[in-house]
């Protein structure tokens, strides 16, 4: 009986079909390399910090603005999330035996072979990728120091996280404005953002920023002037919204706070008890004018001479008779760390431990350290616990009692203890 010509033809696609795909089984397996079908090795230590790589090619306000779309909900913090957003150490190579090499190198070359006609160009990863591994800053760097600030990182990201859900939840869901970035200074070529709050060693960061950026060889020959009324740095809320919300969700964001009541001591002996051409007029005749009975004429001329009780009488007065100023302003209104989801949290009191771990995770230069140097002021000592202690018992109960409740989130968001034993 002959066969029909349908049902020849039938067969023969069948047996194409078969010859095609035992072909295009035979060519997968040939591609594969064994190592990416072997599990990878957990690795024993995980970062929540996100450093990055230094990128040179984007300067401030460069095309890449225009091109990325960040989601905001990338920038603020979801607190209902368990996820972690860090980076992982890469696992150390496992040994392997002259002939696994040299199988490898075999597949690999086999590989590249078979492909290259149909790769059009090298794939390339970008500079801001977040698949970029952290690699550790140097060999000998992960011991027990290391880890010990790694883990206060950890903790102290953990305290502020809480104390948001707790007290701020609702600030999670508002969308960033160019005042919530405001104070926040960037560094394109580390890719960098830093947000200012004085008295916390500010003055000095933004000589480190400089120095990442190429504006200035050295920390030591940065002037005080240079570093404040200078238009080096650009602040974030000088970028249009891409530019805002791509930085924010691709650079290492970080800030460095101060035990509240030793930063008020400091900034009011900073601006009122040395000559300041801009904090005694503004400031000091307001408060004298308002807070000192029989003041004299020379002192409501100049506006000098402010005592401590009366710029803390200034700062509880609901009714200020000159605005708030930001040597003064709660760290939870300078840089909004409920809305925005900083990498790194630094303390005044840990700086130069704290600071240069943050310049090795972000692969800054070695040769280049937090400097120590006291900025103004340098044959003053530094405002301690102890010198915070003897202006704070210039007040009454009440008046400390009520500075610490006007303090009351950045003790807690920080995780500072209460100065005072009659605190509550």
């Amino acid at each position: 009986m002959t066969p029909r010509p349908g049902t020849m033809r039938l067969a023969c696609m069948f047996s194409s079909i078969l010859l095609f795909g035992a072909a295009g089984l035979l060519l997968f397996i040939s591609l594969q390399d064994p190592t990416e079908l072997a599990p990878q090795q957990a690795p024993g230590i995980k970062f929540n910090i996100r450093p990055r790589q230094p990128h040179h090619d984007v300067p401030p306000g460069g095309s890449q603005d225009g091109d990325l779309k960040a989601p905001t909900e990338r920038i603020t913090r979801d607190l209902s999330s368990g996820a972690p957003r860090g980076r992982n150490l890469p696992a150390p190579d496992q040994p392997q035996s002259p002939l696994q090499r040299g199988t490898r190198l075999r597949l690999r070359q086999r590989r590249r072979r078979l492909l290259i006609k149909k790769m059009p160009a090298a794939a390339t990863i970008p500079a801001n990728s977040s698949d970029v591994p952290f690699i550790r800053p140097g060999p000998g760097t992960l011991d027990g120091r290391w880890v010990s600030l790694h883990r206060s990182q950890q903790e102290r990201k953990r305290v502020m996280q809480e104390a948001c859900a707790k007290y701020r939840a609702s600030s999670s869901r508002r969308a960033v404005t160019p005042r919530h970035v405001s104070r926040i200074f960037v560094e394109d070529r580390h890719r960098v953002l830093y947000c200012e709050v004085p008295k916390a060693g500010c003055s000095n960061w933004k000589r480190v920023l400089m120095v990442l950026a190429g504006l200035a060889s050295s920390t030591a020959d940065i002037q005080h002037n240079t570093v404040h009324y200078g238009s080096a740095l650009k602040r974030l809320d000088t970028f249009d919204r891409q530019g805002i919300l791509h930085r924010l969700s691709t650079y290492t964001k970080m800030l460095f706070v101060r035990e509240p009541f030793e930063r008020l001591v400091s900034a009011f002996r900073d601006k009122f008890e040395h000559p300041n051409s801009y904090y005694h007029p503004v400031f000091g005749k307001a408060i004298l004018a308002r807070y000192r009975a029989n003041a004299s004429r020379e002192a409501l001329r100049t506006g000098s001479g402010v005592r401590f009780p009366e710029f803390v009488q200034y700062l509880l007065d609901v009714h200020r008779p000159v605005g708030m100023d930001i040597h003064w302003d709660h760290v939870s209104r300078l840089c909004s760390p409920c809305l925005i989801d900083y990498d790194f949290v630094g303390k005044f009191e840990s700086m130069e431990d704290d600071a240069n771990f943050f310049l090795s995770l972000i692969r800054a230069p070695r040769n280049l350290t937090f400097p120590r140097f006291k900025d103004r002021h340098s044959q003053e000592a530094r405002t301690t616990a102890r010198i915070a202690h003897q202006y704070f018992a210039q007040l009454s109960a009440l008046q400390r009692q009520r500075t610490y409740d006007f303090y009351y989130m950045d003790y807690l968001m920080f995780n500072y203890s209460k100065p005072f034993a009659d605190l509550y």
